[in-house]
């Protein structure tokens, strides 16, 4: 019982800090949003920051905006991860410089990597050309900050995937052999094997890996300014434009910044459920 004491009192000089940090941001930004620490104006408890952006349109458009670029994000970074982890499990030629061109992304700075992208897909940018060139299409084709926020999905699963790809290649790679042989001498085949053997016990790396990508996508801001939507702001983008916008600014950003912890807390949490029922689900 002792031992174990202290072991938790070792954890305290680098486990304390992070929680007494994260505490100390958050009470500041939940207090902020009730009046509270006011950088202009007396300090008192009011709702009417609350009432003012609940009542605001736009911070539900940029709500939902955001959890759907975060929800597939995680979702096709993960199902593309999974493939490449099992095809990498054993060794071959070129494996070891496959794996470093496939992390490569995770050592590009957000902002450059969607600066990268939009002269990709920009108006007379390599994709338009090489189609011109090559006859596809007669014109080029807008592709830059479509509505639809793909590119900023199509971003985040190339800049994700690789750290999804980490997270589930040491859970694949613990999977005996002996158990995969086994269910293919009984006649599995490779879908079976996949979802009988593989995603049950890669479930914590797979929950682990949405879990973190979601929160990482939610709160996003250099992909969404450079590529994202003209007309629609992400949570991130929106907390910045409210805060300039006038002397309740800051107050106003706090309530978006609470909403966004909220979205990245609730949706990652529900996201891993999911993903335990549907392994629960495939037991049975």
């Amino acid at each position: 019982m002792k031992s174990s004491f202290m072991a938790y009192l070792l954890l305290l000089p680098g486990v304390g800090v992070i929680v007494l940090a994260m505490g100390a941001v958050l009470g500041m930004a939940f207090s902020q949003s009730l009046g509270f620490f006011n950088f202009a104006g007396d300090s008192a408890f009011s709702l009417r920051f609350w009432q003012v952006m609940l009542a605001d349109e736009q911070l539900w458009r940029s709500f939902f905006y955001s959890a759907r670029i975060a929800l597939f994000s995680a979702v096709l970074s993960v199902a593309l991860a999974y493939p490449l982890a099992i095809w990498l499990r054993k060794p071959f030629p070129g494996a070891v410089t496959l794996r470093a061109v496939l992390k490569a992304p995770l050592l590009v700075p957000g902002l450059t990597a969607a600066f990268l992208f939009v002269n990709f897909i920009s108006y007379q940018g390599f994709l338009n050309v090489a189609m011109l060139r090559l006859g596809i299409t007669e014109r080029p084709i807008r592709m830059q900050n479509d509505a639809n926020g793909i590119g900023v999905i199509l971003l985040q699963i190339w800049k994700q995937m690789p750290f999804a790809l980490l997270l589930v290649s040491g859970s694949v790679q613990a999977i005996g052999e002996t158990v995969l042989e086994a269910a293919r001498n009984l006649g599995a085949g490779v879908w079976v094997r996949f979802w009988r053997i593989v995603l049950p016990l890669t479930l914590r790396a797979l929950q682990t890996a949405m879990m973190l990508i979601f929160i990482g996508a939610a709160g996003d801001f250099s992909f969404q300014s450079v590529a994202g939507p003209v007309n629609l702001n992400s949570m991130s983008q929106l907390m910045l434009r409210v805060q300039q916008s006038g002397s309740d600014g800051w107050n106003q950003a706090a309530v978006v910044a609470v909403m966004l912890m909220l979205l990245s807390l609730a949706g990652a949490g529900l996201l891993a459920m999911a993903a335990g029922a549907v392994v629960r689900g495939i037991r049975r």
